[in-house]
């Protein structure tokens, strides 16, 4: 069980039957009235965020939720959701679209990720900060047109649209942040 002291930013927790991570902790420490703490917390199956506030000191009811990560590999996608293979057990594992939400835009054949798992059933997906795609349509830039650092549109060959550097041509293949859907660099083929 956690106390409101040990509440702090990426901490896993379970309320009330549902997982949660904290996003941001608070201690407030009012010149009259008693001390309290304030969480935002996403919910880890639905994504929602929520402000909960405790009184300091006094008992959460606030547990260690039962999660775990496995590293899984993709395969495919089918209708429903998306298809992974457990790495320690080759077993494939069937994670709904739900719980995949715009991850999916950057899952390619043979990457390899964390699922997470809450009472044993997979909830989420957990991406490599750093993926490699390639560049399926964009418009072809001006010559010379540089001079502001102008950036337009290209289409992933996964779906994922983003804005990248003029000089970009379809084809190439781009190193991608995941956390903020940018572009990085160009890749060097091999």
């Amino acid at each position: 069980m956690f106390h409101t002291t040990d509440f702090r930013k990426g901490l896993n927790i379970e309320i009330e039957g549902k997982p949660y991570i904290i996003l941001q902790s608070t201690h407030t420490n009012p010149g009259k009235g008693s001390a309290f703490v304030k969480i935002r917390i996403k919910n880890l199956e639905t994504g929602s965020v929520l402000e909960r506030t405790f009184k300091s000191g006094v008992d959460t009811g606030v547990v260690a939720p039962d999660l775990e990560e496995r590293e899984m590999e993709y395969m495919y996608s089918d209708p429903d959701g998306f298809n992974f293979m457990d790495q320690e057990s080759y077993e494939t594992v069937h994670v709904l679209t739900e719980f995949v939400g715009d991850a999916k835009n950057y899952l390619q054949e043979g990457i390899k990720l964390m699922v997470m798992y809450y009472k044993s059933r997979p909830i989420s997906i957990g991406l490599p900060n750093f993926v490699n795609l390639r560049v399926e349509q964009t418009d072809p830039g001006l010559k010379g047109d540089t001079a502001t650092g102008g950036l337009k549109k290209a289409v992933m060959d996964t779906g994922l649209q983003i804005n990248v550097p003029l000089f970009i041509k379809e084809g190439e293949v781009l190193k991608i942040d995941t956390r903020n859907a940018e572009y990085v660099e160009r890749v060097k083929d091999k």
